[in-house]
């Protein structure tokens, strides 16, 4: 779709006064949510994690425009995905931007928020934008764009929930204390920008990101973590220790949700809600869990995504795959802003506007992802371990590059009679295999390695994998059983991993110069 077909649209989907406006964007983007949403329960059917969780604000979002069922990201880990977001290309092509710790940003790398501003529109967001802990680094992190004038105590919810319910409030008191202050400091935002100008917004928690209050699922949001038995996917055990730390997460997911609903009321309150394009996504799958983040399977990778607001076409399940950096481009013209040519990705907008039910663009078949470190130490030499996938509607196939290496970091200590003791394990993402962060579920498997009816668990997680990996996903929808090798799948194998070489080579993967120095090099992240 043309910028100016674009435009057209989207000035006769706006009302009123609204109409010679350029829609707002709230973007809504919650810290290691994967695609645990009730929308999808719905799409699921009985019988899935989703049942157990409740998102009406997501759900009523994507109910008001489209829900969409094959979101990825570029990167499950937070730096590398937020960096492919931004800017909009493959996270391979952002520098040291590409992992978490040492990490930069590439001022030379246009960014969507600060395009949008150049454009005209007011920028501001609140919490965690970039990387984790230093939001006034990120690309748009100007004092004069931050908005946290109420506080940031969401950001650790169950811990401060908990610590005002033993102080006398009742659960909801201290549900509403928080929910309070997220409303404030985007009503702050919306009270300060300049008028008659459109305004972008990210509102960026980290709360469901670890560490939360073992139990707090069920106290805060009346979880039960045994309503998930039967129903855990086949790399987790399904044991009360793994359920009730999912359902702690799950309850993080619907605290985030909960403050979904309380920007809304915001943005109608201000009479802006109507000309406001809403996107909710989060930056890969569940932390501290097999299969999840810093993993290319789609647990770590898949994530929720829906989008309303003018020009939108509502009402619709959509199945095309959608990488996350397209939402830059897609903003980017939902502003009448060019798009520059350095990126990668391609704007939703052909889908949004559609009337279309499942597959929409044909294009749309496929998402590319990958990884290269992220945690220092994680290995020895800090070490990188280098991944790249492609995933279609038929099949997953990653290549890890360096097969020699540990994918979740090294197992220190655990054969040497020195193993972490169990407040380690659950409390230190670097007492062993640091690439995972710490929790109750990683201490369970990690303690349980040698029980012959667990170890099995341990070593699906955390034991070396061979270099190519192919998953039938029709048939194998947790991504179990490696095909690589089967020779009824060589055709397969071979054909997408030269769809997947081809593709780092032509957008310039750094991974297939020079047996992927830039990477290996690790002194230019850690500071050297």
């Amino acid at each position: 779709m043309h910028l100016s077909s674009l435009a057209a649209l989207l000035l006769a989907a706006a009302t009123g006064s609204h109409s010679a406006q350029r829609p707002n964007i709230l973007f809504l983007f919650a810290d290691d949510w994967g695609r645990h949403a009730s929308a999808y329960a719905k799409v699921e059917g009985p019988g899935s994690m989703n049942d157990t969780v409740s998102t009406p604000n997501f759900d009523r979002v994507a109910e008001a425009g489209v829900l969409f069922l094959n979101a990825y990201v570029n990167s499950p880990s937070c730096t590398p995905c937020r960096s492919s977001l931004l800017s909009g290309q493959h996270f391979w092509r952002t520098g040291n931007g590409a992992i978490l710790q040492g990490a930069t940003w590439d001022s030379k790398i246009p960014s969507w928020p600060l395009l949008l501003e150049a454009g005209g529109y007011d920028i501001g967001y609140s919490y965690k934008v970039w990387a984790p802990g230093t939001p006034l680094n990120a690309p748009i992190g100007e004092k004069r764009t931050r908005f946290e004038q109420a506080g940031k105590r969401f950001n650790s919810f169950s811990q401060t929930a908990t610590a005002l319910i033993k102080k006398g409030s009742t659960v909801e008191e201290a549900k509403a204390a928080l929910l309070d202050e997220a409303r404030g400091n985007f009503r702050s935002f919306l009270e300060t920008r300049g008028q008659g100008k459109p305004f972008a917004f990210w509102f960026g928690p980290t709360n469901v990101h670890r560490k939360w209050i073992k139990g707090s699922g069920k106290k805060l949001w009346n979880i039960d973590p045994d309503s998930l038995k039967g129903k855990m996917p086949p790399f987790l055990p399904d044991v009360h220790e793994v359920r009730q730390d999912f359902a702690d997460y799950l309850g993080e997911a619907q605290a985030f949700d909960a403050a979904i609903g309380v920007l809304i009321e915001e943005l109608k309150r201000s009479g802006k809600f109507e000309n406001t394009i809403i996107a909710i996504s989060g930056d890969h799958g569940a932390p501290g869990f097999p299969h999840g983040k810093c993993n290319l399977y789609d647990f770590g990778t898949q994530v929720s995504l829906a989008l309303s607001g003018p020009g939108i076409g509502g009402g619709r399940v959509v199945n095309d795959f959608v990488s996350l950096p397209d939402l830059a481009p897609t903003f980017l013209e939902a502003g009448q802003v060019d798009v520059p040519s350095v990126m990668t990705a391609k704007t939703l907008w052909p889908v949004l506007a559609a009337e279309k039910d499942g597959w929409v663009d044909p294009a749309r078949t496929g998402v590319y992802i990958g990884r290269e470190r992220h945690v220092r130490k994680a290995r020895a030499g800090n070490l990188p371990y280098p991944q790249r996938a492609i995933r279609t509607r038929e099949f997953l196939l990653v290549i890890n590059f360096r097969p020699d290496r540990y994918p979740l970091g090294d197992p220190f200590d655990l054969d040497n009679g020195k193993a972490p003791s169990s407040d380690k394990l659950e409390n230190n993402t670097f007492a062993t295999l640091p690439d995972e962060d710490a929790g109750p579920a990683k201490a369970w498997i990690v303690e349980h390695r040698n029980d012959p009816k667990w170890q099995t668990y341990f070593q699906h997680a955390y034991g070396k994998r061979p270099r190519l990996e192919l998953f039938d996903v029709q048939k194998d929808p947790f991504q179990m059983n490696n095909l690589a090798d089967n020779p009824e799948y060589r055709e397969v194998v071979a054909r997408l991993q030269k769809q997947l070489l081809a593709e780092m080579k032509a957008t310039g993967d750094p991974r297939l110069i020079d047996e992927g120095r830039f990477f290996e090099d690790v002194s230019k992240f850690d500071g050297n």
